[in-house]
């Protein structure tokens, strides 16, 4: 079982800068020791020495990158590779760290350091966050690389429609070619010089943030590099946070949204065979929230993350010095996006004991996620709302089209950051019923973070218990098959296009074969009349393409078209005009439901979201859905939000609530068990006289284990790595047949005994 298990599964690992910290060792499986400065080798050598697995990580877009851009790496200064935006200021992730124009130079200069990494025995490297921001493509390098790439004058990405749209890709091209370059190089340099075969990774942020915070990224397009060996999903409370537009109401969903982040992050990997980690993270970049409000929104995230049951990998905390050490809420500057520096004040406090015990806990439960036996309660298959890697290149309309106060200064008013979040409602609600009769107000709503092309469509169905999953439009042709598991779909062309005119030939293909396509669009997208395929053809936009494909009108009525044995319902609406009203999301929720009975499938409405995941259950009560009703569960369980692991006969959650319960009506024969652990179970020796079991955890955690064994334990001893002894404390449930220990841990192994009684 997963929960004992070699570090050379690299389930669950971590990031860290600096040198090793007993305090906040978590126990993981791999550490992603970050950064290349000089101390990197020292690094790698104390956490191998841990027993860890390596491997290295460092940004891509951004680092302490100074002698490359001193010129003293080749003797040529390059600050003007540096991402630059319209008023000549620099893009910077603090100011000396500017974000970078990724140049053949820089990818040169990156292997080069990278190399030292290889040499002292990493056996994966991570390049995170190749990000490119939307406002930025006014630097010397860029000019030079748009000339280049497309053979043409620059001009200025604000000036027009195709423009803005060539920039954009080519952003999200740039950082292709980097990572393209970097990981061969490197990996012929492993296999060259130490005869091993490095792994090349990249983490990122999910398509869906990027999209709504206008970062341009290659995303599914990595797939077709042959040196990427997977991702990790960057999801966590920082992006899932950010606030979208449902039924007319403006504010924080994030568990909908990272259920929705995490989605769409699993089909970059889906028939690769390539390594996708889950992240998570226990509080955010930003520190001046509280702890009970990175405890609530972790709690969110978590949840989303495992009710993916195809991704059993997860990154569980990103710099835990940071969460274990430090102390929040604080105050806090900012240069560009990101934090310049924070500051404690006497509202700042160290983790709550109970909240480090928890996450401890979590850490472990990741470890035990491969679990063939996976069912959604009220489980609908197989519907999809499609993405694209395309979406960010339309993120920014060009100057004219739209006029007026920016509306996402009016979103930030009445969003009050940083005081648990809550919006002005009155603002926000005289703000949609402002665009809803505003062309020019409706275009800067699309254009805004609450994305609301999408969110319009994917919020109605999640709310109401449909398990949704965004469909990655570009693996439509990369992959034969890769719609076969999927029945009913959901597309617009209004905020992504099909990069050729074969994604539309393969959607028909799939339709005729007794798919289901709902497509939804009016056909006012600006970006409809860039130079592209279709306007080459004589097409207005892409969908009277597939409209044509499929033997119909280019500009076909409100309805149901038969397309050999599948059919194409059409709804010629505006996708982001879903989440202005509840009539009309409520209209679109009844479409798809009578799609789906057509389908042969009956989706009930309900209100939570639960997966069925071995003998784990993971539940999600949502509000603003059907009914304000709890979800109540009635068995035999441990609530592994607790941190002693409570035995319980029944557990009830209301909206907005959350749940994760271990069944043992699911493990009936088995006489051993870990059910639950906030220490790493190292190992695990039974006898008849009892059993021993060695416990490691970090520093200043009450740690609980809850253990299924065959016979009732009379007696519990334990001591330390040390041979000291050990205080702990024991209690036994014969119910469950568990023995749940408990002690304060020192960072340092524990042995505990348990002997069992007579009889």
């Amino acid at each position: 079982m997963a929960y004992i298990r070699e570090k050379t599964e690299e389930l669950t690992g971590y990031q860290a800068g600096g040198r090793f910290r007993p305090s906040v060792d978590l126990d993981c499986d791999f550490v992603m020791v970050y950064g290349i400065d000089d101390t990197m080798p020292e690094r790698i050598r104390e956490y191998r020495e841990r027993g860890y697995v390596v491997h290295l990580m460092t940004g891509i877009a951004w680092g302490e990158y100074q002698d490359y851009l001193d010129g003293k790496w080749d003797g040529r200064k390059h600050w003007d590779e540096g991402q630059v935006q319209r008023d000549g200021a620099g893009v910077n992730h603090n100011p000396t760290v500017p974000y970078m124009v990724p140049t053949v130079a820089f990818s040169e200069y990156l292997t080069e350091r990278m190399k030292i990494a290889v040499d002292a025995g990493v056996e994966a490297i991570h390049v995170e966050e190749p990000e490119f921001w939307d406002k930025s493509g006014y630097s010397e390098a860029f000019k030079r690389e748009y000339e280049i790439h497309y053979r043409e004058p620059w001009r200025p990405q604000h000036e027009d429609l195709d423009v803005r749209y060539k920039s954009a890709r080519l952003k999200a091209y740039l950082y292709c070619r980097t990572i393209d370059r970097v990981s061969a190089a490197l990996k012929e340099y492993a296999k060259v010089k130490h005869g091993k075969d490095l792994r090349f990774y990249v983490p990122t942020h999910s398509l869906l943030n990027y999209t709504q915070w206008k970062i341009m990224s290659p995303e599914a397009a990595l797939i077709g590099l042959a040196g990427v060996d997977g991702y990790i999903a960057q999801i966590w409370t920082g992006t899932s946070r950010e606030a979208n537009v449902y039924e007319g109401v403006y504010k924080e969903r994030t568990f909908e949204t990272a259920y929705l982040e995490y989605g769409v992050m699993q089909e970059l990997v889906k028939g690769t065979g390539r390594r996708m980690w889950f992240l998570n993270d226990p509080i955010e970049d930003l520190a001046g929230y509280t702890w009970d409000n990175y405890r609530y929104n972790y709690i969110k995230t978590a949840t989303a993350s495992l009710l993916h049951p195809h991704i059993w990998h997860y990154e569980i905390c990103p710099w835990p010095h940071r969460v274990f050490e430090g102390k929040y809420p604080r105050l806090q500057s900012r240069i560009e996006e990101k934090i310049e520096d924070s500051i404690e004040t006497e509202e700042s406090r160290p983790i709550p004991q109970a909240y480090a015990t928890l996450l401890s806990g979590m850490f472990q439960l990741f470890g035990d996620m491969e679990q063939e036996d996976v069912s959604f309660e009220g489980d609908v298959p197989g519907v999809g709302l499609f993405m694209s890697d395309s979406g960010l290149f339309q993120r920014t309309f060009p100057d004219g089209v739209v006029t007026g106060e920016p509306i996402e200064e009016r979103f930030r008013r009445a969003l009050h950051k940083n005081s648990g979040n809550a919006v002005d409602e009155g603002q926000a609600a005289a703000l949609m019923r402002e665009i809803e009769g505003d062309d020019s107000m409706m275009k800067d709503f699309i254009q805004s973070p609450a994305f609301p092309q999408f969110f319009g469509m994917a919020l109605p169905l999640v709310k109401y218990g449909l398990p949704i999953k965004p469909v990655q439009l570009d693996n439509v042709r990369r992959f034969a098959g890769y719609l076969d598991d999927c029945r009913f779909l959901i597309l617009s062309y209004e905020y992504i296009k099909p990069e050729a005119p074969d994604v539309n030939a393969s959607l028909i293909s799939w339709v005729r074969a007794g798919g289901t396509l709902l497509y939804i669009g009016d056909g006012s997208d600006p970006f409809h009349g860039i130079s592209s395929w279709w306007r080459q053809s004589g097409y207005g936009n892409p969908a009277e393409h597939l409209f044509e494909m499929a033997g119909m009108e280019r500009s076909p009525k409100d309805g149901e078209y038969p397309v050999g044995q599948g059919r194409i319902v059409v709804w010629n609406m505006l996708p982001a005009r879903l989440c202005l009203n509840r009539d009309l999301a409520g209209a679109y929720r009844e479409l798809v439901r009578e799609g789906l009975k057509k389908c042969g499938a009956d989706w009930q409405y309900r209100n939570d979201l639960t997966l069925h995941r071995g003998p784990y259950i993971i539940s999600a009560v949502m509000d603003e859905s059907v009914s304000d009703a709890p979800k109540t569960f009635q068995g035999l369980y441990a609530d592994m939000l607790e941190n002693d692991y409570r035995i319980i006969d029944r557990k009830e959650i209301g909206p907005d609530g959350n749940a994760i319960l271990f069944d043992f009506a699911k493990i009936e024969g088995e006489t051993f068990r870990i059910v639950g652990t906030s220490a790493r179970v190292e190992r695990a020796d039974l006898t008849d006289a009892g059993v021993c079991l060695r416990l490691k955890t970090a520093d200043n955690i009450r740690a609980f284990t809850r253990v299924r064994l065959p016979k009732a334990v009379a007696e519990v001893s334990a001591v330390d790595e040390d041979g000291k002894e050990a205080k702990v404390s024991a209690q036994w449930d014969e119910r469950t047949r568990t023995l749940l220990v408990s002690y304060d841990s020192e960072a340092k192994a524990v042995e505990v005994t348990g002997r069992y009684g007579r009889g």
